[in-house]
């Protein structure tokens, strides 16, 4: 993000300037999150997102770490280290439910993050590279929260396996060869454990790497704002430090009491209890259901039951794949010049149905396969498409958009009407 009025780092101790000069990290952060980043004025907490997703992958990069020292990959004893790692490891049981609960805390403030996206339109140009790394960074969390949860190796993490993995046999000519590549065999067992081990012990530092991408491409065009408008001059600025870090600190605390509050007065609230019983593959568990955050795409592997042309179990793979593959055409599908949902009533509309019909995928994810919930998801599933390939392209090129404000600036004295000049100024 190049602007002309964006103050340079000059070091003033004897020592930063000789760090500088032979390894400019100093001006590298000054640069990034320093008051070298002109931000638009008007950034709301739903720009804390971003920030809070890099602490929760911070989290639990430390925390799996330390798990790694002490789990064991072995089908016979995987489910008594964890147990061990409760009972006997200083501060095991703290460790475990961070990393378990982490990754609930991580994918939430994604979806949080990602509904941002949608709502005040960041992934429209000039943006449409971070928003592609962004949908990168996501597709790498799913995966590294599927092997993690087979890591545990109880009756959920098994079977839970077994069920996803065996959709993969759906896929003509290479699918039975793609599931025994995945799980090392015919079926969960050891070599399984080694694979998904190594895989969800790798992807955070992938995931870290495309992080570092995606603030790169963001630092080119700059950030979006809640009102879309562009960037017009200093005046619709001020520096990311103190104003955002100051904002972001707080954000953090808030996330940080939140999680606090999840992993000591209720641990076991987003977990399932069988898994609390060791895998059996002798023994079905009457309700095979993945975590929360995959309940939507769940779902609509679901609403598929009969077969057309394909197999209905290859048409929920292909659907669940594609549900999130859309996410990358997004800044195409939607061809509207105007960015905020704010000045875009009509597709705000659609937008409150959208999130509405994600919420009924989660439920129908997570609840019991019967006609009228089978029904319920083929109509969500139905409307999620509709969504992204009809409506979308329709409500871009047939709304009237509300009038735009000239400058940042312009709609942030209009939003404190009346507010003295002085103050004003206090706010931002």
């Amino acid at each position: 993000m190049s602007f002309p009025w964006a103050k340079h780092y000059e070091p003033k101790q004897p020592l930063m300037r000789w760090l500088d000069e032979k390894l400019p990290l100093p001006r590298l952060v000054y640069n990034a999150v320093g008051a070298g980043y002109p931000v638009p004025r008007n950034l709301n907490y739903f720009w804390n997102f971003g920030v809070l997703a890099g602490a929760a992958l911070a989290i639990q990069i430390v925390t799996g770490i330390v798990l790694a020292m002490h789990y064991a990959t072995d089908a016979n004893t995987s489910f008594h280290s964890v147990e061990s790692i409760m009972r006997d490891v200083n501060a095991g049981w703290f460790l475990r439910y961070a990393h378990a609960n982490g990754a609930s805390m991580f994918l939430a403030v994604v979806y949080i993050h990602i509904g941002r996206g949608l709502y005040y339109g960041s992934y429209k140009a000039p943006r449409e590279m971070v928003w592609l790394l962004g949908v990168t960074i996501f597709l790498l969390m799913m995966a590294t929260a599927f092997m993690g949860y087979v890591l545990p190796w109880g009756q959920m993490s098994f079977w839970g396996a077994q069920v996803i993995t065996g959709f993969f046999s759906a896929i003509p000519l290479v699918g039975d060869t793609i599931r025994i590549w995945l799980l090392g065999g015919f079926a969960p067992d050891n070599a399984t454990l080694n694979r998904f081990f190594s895989l969800h012990y790798l992807l955070p530092f992938v995931i870290a790497g495309v992080i570092i991408l995606h603030i790169w491409a963001l630092h080119i065009p700059g950030s979006n704002n809640p009102t879309g408008v562009d960037v017009k001059g200093e005046q619709d600025t001020v520096p990311f430090h103190p104003y955002y870090t100051a904002k972001d600190g707080f954000g953090l605390g808030v996330f940080m009491l939140i999680f606090a509050a999840l992993i000591f007065f209720s641990p076991n609230l987003l977990g399932h209890p069988d898994n609390y019983i060791e895998a059996n593959p002798l023994s079905t568990p009457a309700h095979i259901v993945p975590e929360w955050y995959f309940l939507p795409f769940y779902a609509i592997l679901k609403s598929f039951t009969a077969d057309f042309i394909l197999p209905a179990k290859l048409w929920g793979v292909l659907a669940m794949f594609g549900s999130i593959l859309l996410l990358f055409f997004l800044p195409w599908l939607d061809t509207s010049p105007v960015r905020s949902a704010n000045y875009r009533p009509k597709y705000r509309t659609f937008l409150i149905v959208l999130l509405v019909d994600i919420l009924v995928l989660g439920y129908v994810g997570g609840a019991e396969a019967n006609a009228r919930n089978v029904i319920l998801g083929q109509l969500a599933s139905a409307y999620y498409f509709a969504h992204f390939l009809v409506i979308l392209p329709w409500v871009s090129r047939s709304e009237t958009p509300r009038v735009l404000p000239n400058s940042i600036t312009e709609a942030v004295l209009e939003k404190h009407a009346g507010t003295s000049p002085a103050k004003t100024a206090l706010a931002h």
